[in-house]
């Protein structure tokens, strides 16, 4: 375990899926810290929770440790690697790659986060 990964005084602590999250209230949102282990992929862990294709909820925050693999659904990917500023739209999977915990420092405001942020419109464009 790494400091980024110790015990977080004052959070409301909850695991879902494999994740262990710890948040904050910030004002009308909330800071967390999202703990996913080696190994976690979402598909396996969180799609039978929440039983969407996608995660359909937008993420803002850091990559502090570890390395993602991201997959949209217009059949884009983007590899999220720390240090690593994180503006994911809705619509997307991803997965931990190699044997480090990734560690995720998020900011968001419930099902408000796409609009407080600004980010109604913001899909990834097809490249290629």
């Amino acid at each position: 375990m790494t400091d980024l990964e110790a015990e977080l005084p004052g959070a409301t602590h909850t695991e879902v899926g494999g994740l262990i999250i710890d948040e904050l209230a910030a004002g009308k949102g909330r800071i967390k810290r999202v703990i996913y282990p080696p190994g976690w992929d979402w598909r396996d862990q969180m799609q039978p929770i929440v039983g969407t294709e996608w995660c359909e909820h937008v993420h803002v925050g850091f990559v502090a440790q570890g390395a993602l693999e991201v997959a949209f659904d217009d059949g884009r990917t983007e590899e999220l690697r720390a240090p690593a500023a994180v503006v994911t739209a809705a619509g997307h999977a991803g997965r931990v790659l190699g044997d480090e915990a990734v560690v995720l420092i998020q900011v968001d405001c419930g099902s408000d986060t796409e609009t407080v942020f600004g980010l109604a419109d913001h899909r990834h464009a097809q490249t290629g």
